[in-house]
């Protein structure tokens, strides 16, 4: 019997819609849900890669208790109830010494996090947090600075846009589907793009203008040219009266950062960058200037992107076709949300040990800031840290310096990881809990926000080949063991489903035909005369006294980056389409298709070197040293180095990946304990390594 069962992909954190074929209830093809109009059946490499995940048997199948030491990898195979006992009753025993607030969790957010989220809460925890500051934190705390709304407040119109302007957005590499193909409509429609990279990826050979950007200067640039735009009138003016406070002050700040000045910090000609900002001028307000997805880079990330914000504001592009637009949810389209399950738990009244609203009264408190959470975790201060949930999230490979991270976390009595894969930071753990694959697993419901906001669901497809559980089952039956089963009615994940639309007027089976439902069959467009922003004044803040107050400068003077030490490079790092955040180097498919990384080094520094193309070369930072294969080319800066991230996994059931390639946060020594102080994202590329011939 041939069937066709609509879900979400569960491959990276992008959760892509897509159509799962069977055959006699087994996998046959997968492809993307065509019923969604801007995915089409398009499908990346990793997508198609879920059928080769779910048939590796190089990944944890059954419940795994730690027998040995931490990190040594040796496990016992148990039942899920013995599993269940031993974390039930570790944490009662931390409880009862600590307190709830002892316990914390991390995974990637998303839309499926609500439940996690009411766990933590149940067990009487304020700390959960997502993996944000090695991602978009920085960019998500400068949008609160600027507009009072966060970064996932905006989305963008890339089909309709005149120029699109990208530092470092690696849009057709580190990629969304739909994203991608508007992305490329947008080109084909006639849109600029202005692509800003030490490194020249995917993405620069689809822009029509590439500028080589010297590392840790991107607010330099972003200075000259705001003081280009501002002193030629190359700014909607009446958008500007109209919605943003602050204009004399911000007129006053730039009067030193001319684009000559802008050049000589950058490497960028005058010339070129005044020749942008006529074209900008010309092409608002389809306009956009993309302010980061992963932008935990510098130590002035936050006011780079900052500045991104502001100059967006400039060209009058919010709530404009071809510009930025505010996702709209079910109150847009006059209907009801989803119900949280999170507010089935009481609140809990307690500070977050990573001092997110407290110490740090700037950060948002909902994502929390794992880097401060593990100063809790080494000092106690503001108190004891005992037990850490990990779903599928990777710390050991995702934050800086897997050394001090490893000391810090094996001081904590119980580490519990929920995964797919034998992640570094699983490996580490006390228990295992083997979550299925995603075809294996339904999730609860999410809400699709957008110009035509809806709801979307993930059903199970197929049953798990293995002895494995959805987080969903996971969660719950822990809550009910740990006596939390009050907030937890729940003995299916239909009756999940039902409990969350029961406000909406719709049911289960509306999302059969589909697979997702919308509530809206026309684009929403808010009434631009009438826009509203989350500041205090309600407009667009330039200066923001309550960010000032708080310590954060609205306008810093420019510092410029650290210069590498002599013989030493600016390490840097990214992804390909085929990877994403180190969770499947190991897959079957995708093995094949890149199994090792590569350090590329511009030409003309691997010539003084005496490094040939293909040459070993040794990489170097303090105590880490390793080997890798250099690639030689124009298309990096001469002062920086970069590695693909992911690579060099220490993990032995991985054996198609291990001991491939390098680990580029092992060479970022000491940086766990530096980020940015006003937005919280750390400090990834400032970094520096020492690279010679082997």
């Amino acid at each position: 019997m041939k069937e066709t069962k609509y879900s979400i992909c569960g491959m990276c954190a992008v959760r892509c819609p897509v159509a799962v074929h069977l055959e006699n209830d087994k996998p046959v093809w997968i492809e993307g849900n065509s019923h969604d109009g801007g995915m089409g059946r398009s499908l990346c490499a990793k997508g198609g890669a879920a059928f080769a995940q779910r048939l590796d048997r190089q990944r944890p199948t059954a419940p795994l208790l730690r027998r040995g030491q931490r990190g040594e990898g040796e496990w016992r195979e148990v039942s899920w109830d013995e599993a269940f006992d031993y974390i039930t009753t570790r944490l009662n025993a931390i409880i009862a010494e600590h307190g709830g607030r002892s316990i914390m969790f991390s995974d990637r957010g998303g839309p499926f996090a609500d439940l996690r989220q009411a766990f933590v809460k149940a067990l009487g925890s304020p700390n959960y947090h997502n993996h944000d500051c090695t991602c978009g934190r920085n960019v998500h705390h400068a949008s609160k600075s600027v507009y009072g709304l966060g970064r996932k407040d905006f989305a963008y119109d890339y089909e309709n846009a005149r120029h699109i302007v990208l530092f470092g957005r690696n849009i057709t590499e580190s990629l969304k589907v739909k994203e991608v193909k508007s992305f490329l409509k947008g080109i084909k429609n006639g849109a600029r793009v202005t692509y800003i990279d030490p490194r020249a990826s995917v993405t620069a050979g689809k822009a029509s203008r590439y500028w080589q950007i010297k590392p840790g200067t991107d607010y330099a640039l972003l200075l000259g040219i705001a003081h280009c735009l501002v002193a030629n009138n190359y700014y909607d003016l009446d958008f500007v009266d109209r919605y943003v406070n602050g204009m004399a002050e911000f007129k006053a700040f730039l009067e030193p950062y001319t684009p000559q000045w802008a050049a000589g910090e950058t490497g960028i000609a005058a010339e070129e960058i005044e020749t942008f900002c006529r074209e900008l001028n010309e092409d608002r307000p389809k306009v956009i200037i993309h302010p980061g997805w992963m932008l935990a880079r510098y130590r002035d990330s936050f006011h780079a992107s900052r500045m991104i914000h502001i100059i967006n504001a400039l060209m009058g592009s919010i709530e404009q076709p071809g510009g930025l637009f505010y996702p709209k949810g079910p109150k847009d389209a006059g209907k009801s949300g989803l119900k949280s399950l999170a507010a089935l738990v009481p609140a809990v009244n307690e500070d977050r040990a990573d001092g997110c609203g407290s110490r740090y009264p700037q950060w948002d408190k909902g994502a929390g800031m794992l880097q401060t959470a593990y100063e809790a975790i080494d000092t106690g201060v503001p108190y004891p840290v005992k037990a850490y949930f990990i779903h599928r999230h990777n710390p050991f490979i995702a934050l800086p310096d897997t050394k001090e991270q490893r000391r810090i976390l094996d001081k904590l009595d119980l580490i519990v990881a929920v995964d797919v894969n034998f992640s570094e930071t699983a490996w580490f753990a006390d228990v295992i809990l083997p979550e299925s694959t995603f075809i294996e697993r339904a999730s609860i419901l999410r809400t699709e926000k957008g110009l035509k906001p809806g709801f979307g669901r993930r059903q199970q497809c197929v049953k798990p080949l293995n002895n494995t559980k959805a987080g969903w089952e996971i969660y719950i039956e822990l809550a009910k063991r740990m006596g939390k089963g009050e907030y937890f009615p729940f003995n299916s994940i239909e009756d999940i489903w039902q409990y969350q639309l029961q406000d909406t007027g719709l049911s289960v089976t509306d999302f059969d035909a589909k697979g997702f439902v919308k509530l809206s069959d026309k684009p929403l467009w808010l009434d631009r005369d009438k826009l509203k922003f989350g500041t205090d004044s309600g407009k667009i803040e330039l200066v923001n006294a309550k960010w000032e107050a708080m310590g954060i400068a609205s306008l810093p003077p420019y510092e410029p980056p650290l210069a590498p030490p002599e013989g030493s490079f600016r390490l840097l790092f990214g992804r390909n389409g085929y990877q994403a955040h180190g969770q499947h180097q190991n897959n079957p498919i995708l093995a094949d298709l890149l199994d090792v990384n590569k350090l590329w080094i511009n030409t003309a520094a691997a010539k003084r070197l005496g490094i040939k193309n293909g040459d070993q070369v040794l990489v170097k930072n303090g105590d880490e040293e390793g080997r890798i294969a250099a690639y030689v080319t124009d298309l990096i800066h001469p002062e920086a180095v970069f590695m693909l991230h992911g690579f060099g996994t220490d993990v032995p059931a991985k054996k198609r990946s291990v001991g491939k390639g390098l680990a580029d946060q092992l060479y970022m020594q000491g940086k766990l304990k530096e980020w940015d102080k006003a937005g919280g994202g750390l400090n990834l590329a400032e970094s520096f390594v020492t690279v010679t011939p082997v």
